[in-house]
């Protein structure tokens, strides 16, 4: 174009020059595979080199010669879920490591739509995937990625056809319930995520397993699901519960996006927490500390699993077949959306 100077290429012998290094050494050290080879304050030379001058590898030629595209599609069930940006978050940090990027889809809760997106996803030649979306059995996404020979790893769920990341539920859902009884409430309702979703799955079992052990007997009309993990949907199964079982003291959610919606339904039903009904969420996703009351709920080391979820896939791209999932360990965060029942 007129008026804009011819700037030279800058080409790995420019940077090896620049380092005072051959050619193939500085090619190991630019590649995070073979850096490991060269020694470190090699390495850091090689770097700043390639900074100084603008350096980036061509990876439209190192796909052709690696049979790599260094990128990493990821599916998530809401983008607008501030779970997922934390989760993200770290996987993507690990991946940039590792000199891959990440590919985001957002399929919502729709299985078929999610193996759309891999297809979507595989034509532009990723090299493995990260999904947020499973269902808890034959999942859709898992089986497209199986037909195309693509390594996944599941990050929050769990389907038993992948190695998952996950929190522990179970025991999350308990660190709840034992909380709730030693403030002395028995009458405690549990609004569910959905059954086809591992995390709705093993956290309502978590709660019944829970009560039980606290010597409190659980009935099936304690127990309301919600058709999707939304605020909308935790007000409907809350206005739902409560109208079967007005007695209960204490509402156990599934998440928090269902304890929101928890909020919503006890102030229109004229019920203040934690004055008259204690609530509690699940995921302790950002800014629930800010709302009024700040939500009781169970931690999950949400960049962690990112992280780990990252790290997994990476190793299958290594080439270790056999690769173990990670369970992490969650904690409950006391705030003041729970107290002592009124009776009490």
């Amino acid at each position: 174009m007129p008026g804009m100077p011819n700037l030279p290429s800058t080409g790995l012998k420019h940077v090896a020059a620049e380092a005072g290094v051959h050619p193939s050494t500085a090619s190991r050290a630019l590649n995070p595979n073979t850096r490991h080879l060269v020694a470190p304050v090699v390495v850091e030379r090689v770097r700043e080199a390639a900074a100084r001058l603008g350096y980036r590898p061509d990876a439209a030629a190192a796909s052709l010669r690696s049979g790599r595209s260094r990128l990493i599609g990821a599916l998530v069930p809401g983008i607008a879920n501030p779970v997922f940006a934390p989760i993200l978050a770290g996987a993507a940090a690990v991946l940039a490591d590792a000199s891959y990027a990440l590919l985001l889809a957002d399929p919502g809760d729709d299985p078929d739509r999610a193996a759309n997106f891999v297809a979507e996803l595989a034509a532009r030649r990723v090299d493995g995937m990260l999904i947020a979306t499973a269902a808890r059995e034959g999942d859709p996404a898992l089986a497209a990625c199986a037909a195309r020979g693509l390594p996944a790893v599941l990050l929050n769920r769990s389907s038993g056809d992948a190695p998952a990341v996950v929190s522990d539920d179970r025991i999350g859902m308990g660190l709840t319930v034992r909380h709730l009884i030693s403030l002395g409430h028995r009458r405690i309702g549990h609004i569910a995520g959905p059954a086809a979703l591992s995390t709705g799955l093993l956290r309502t079992k978590g709660f019944t397993a829970a009560m039980r052990e606290a010597g409190q007997e659980v009935n099936s009309a304690d127990i309301e699901a919600a058709t999707a993990y939304s605020r909308a949907e935790g007000a409907m199964a809350t206005e739902r519960l409560l109208a079967r079982c007005p007695d209960l003291t204490a509402l156990a959610c599934a998440n928090d996006l269902l304890a929101l919606g928890a909020y919503d339904a006890c102030r229109a039903l004229g019920r203040r927490i934690p004055d008259d009904i204690s609530v509690t969420g699940h995921n302790d996703m950002p800014l629930v500390d800010m709302i009024d009351p700040p939500l009781t709920t169970v931690r999950i080391a949400h960049s962690e699993m990112g992280r780990q979820g990252a790290q997994l896939l990476l190793a299958m791209l290594a080439g270790r077949i056999s690769v173990p999932g990670v369970v992490l360990t969650p904690e409950l965060v006391l705030r003041a959306s729970t107290a002592r029942p009124a009776a009490a």
